[in-house]
């Protein structure tokens, strides 16, 4: 007999019983997309791994304790049989066929009467890739499409511009530290429907030149203020483009809430009736150690880390740190834009019982192409910065745990 192609088709299971045999790996990545369809799911299994476990013990499926046997998919509308016995595999097939109960074999494509598709989703949309025939099949290269055709759903690539999700007001986006490729992927989606972009010098540049000609770019360093302050004027430039109806990216560097004024632009937006969306960033703070290395918590090392502005000295009337208290924890100090103030910084932690011998490493431009890292200690880090000529941006970082991953290369 000719052999057809499989016909797609999506299976509404809610409130419907599904049977799974065996609790083991394929289990495991197979139950969660059942128990998000809402199917009533009975497990037979004698083991199962611990995840597995961990489903039944929520009440998310029904777990019998015991091998396959004969009934065990009477009134089931979907089956999937992953038991690793081939005896019990066959029996529970030719059951699933008596009974007309779709069933899917991972161990025996041909003798199943359905197959797992290589599935994504993207806002709203499942994708599905099948290959045309059993002997045909490699679940490699099915999934290697589906990624092609999520990621490309995903980055906008794919779908032509007026048929892109678009957003009308503002999205402040976290770019995260630097590499184009640790913004999340919903900002890279909002990014790529956008009419207009209001970018941060030290948000991920390398993003805006994969923008389409027909977006507009400001740079938000470059904003004429006149009589307005830097941030007044950007937040009018955010109103002003949003209320032409246009979908406006304000693009940050690293989270939006950190060190980044984004709660003040959000509260002039809600003030002006422009709708927000917050799209959360990776934070400089965490992720530039981490490339480097450097964690900012380890076990027997390390059970806190701080995040510190650096951008004003701790003799500052302006400060809001408090120093003396910082230096007596035992923690990780993480301090953004504090190059220039360093040395005070330095001084102060020293001052109020900081060991003078305690490790600082600084990343420059950390997770692009010119990142580096020089370290020194709270004595001689002032002198550090100007021998080796740290600019920013840079994070730096004090504490036992700089000491802790590999040597730097020199």
């Amino acid at each position: 007999m000719a052999e057809h192609p499989a016909y797609p088709v999506g299976l509404r299971l809610t409130g419907r019983k599904v049977v799974v045999l065996g609790g083991g790996q394929v289990a495991q990545r197979r139950l969660p997309a059942l128990i998000a369809a809402g199917a009533d799911i009975l497990l037979v299994s004698p083991e199962a791994t611990p995840s597995v476990e961990a489903m039944a013990d929520a009440g998310e499926i029904t777990w019998e304790k015991r091998p396959y046997a004969e009934g065990d998919l009477a009134d089931a509308w979907y089956a999937l049989i992953a038991t690793g016995d081939k005896d019990a595999s066959a029996a529970a097939s030719a059951e699933a066929e008596r009974h007309r109960v779709w069933c899917v074999r991972s161990d025996d494509a041909d003798a199943a009467t359905a197959w797992t598709p290589a599935t994504g989703h993207s806002e709203g949309v499942t994708i599905a890739v099948l290959t045309t025939n059993a002997r045909g099949r490699d679940p490699r290269h099915t999934a290697a499409i589906r990624d092609a055709v999520v990621e490309g759903l995903r980055d906008g690539t794919l779908v032509a511009p007026h048929h892109r999700t678009r957003t009308t007001g503002v999205a402040l986006v976290g770019g995260g530290p630097g590499d184009p490729d640790l913004i999340t992927v919903r900002g890279r989606r909002l990014l790529a429907a956008a009419d207009v972009v209001i970018a941060d010098r030290l948000g991920p540049r390398d993003l805006l030149a994969e923008l389409p000609p027909h977006v507009e770019v400001i740079d938000a360093a470059k904003i004429p203020y006149g009589r307005f302050m830097a941030q007044e004027a950007i937040n009018n430039a955010l109103i002003e483009h949003a209320k032409q109806g246009k979908s406006v990216v304000r693009l940050k560097g690293g989270d939006p809430y950190v060190f980044g004024r984004g709660m003040e632009e959000l509260q002039a937006l809600a003030e002006a009736g422009i709708p927000c969306t917050v799209v959360p960033g990776i934070s400089s703070s965490i992720s530039v150690p981490g490339a480097v290395g450097i964690p900012v918590t380890h076990r027997g090392v390390a059970h806190e880390f701080t995040v510190v502005s650096g951008h004003v000295a701790p003799d500052d009337e302006r400060s809001l740190v408090d120093w003396p208290s910082l230096a007596k924890l035992t923690g990780t100090l993480v301090i953004l834009m504090g190059v220039d103030k360093i040395g005070r910084i330095a001084e102060t932690l020293v001052a109020h019982g900081k060991s003078p011998d305690t490790p600082v490493a600084l990343v420059q431009e950390g997770t692009t192409a010119a990142q580096r890292r020089v370290d020194a200690t709270l004595a001689t880090v002032a002198e550090t910065v100007v021998n080796e000529d740290v600019k920013p941006p840079a994070v730096i970082v004090i504490g036992e745990v700089v000491k802790v991953g590999p040597a730097p290369s020199a």
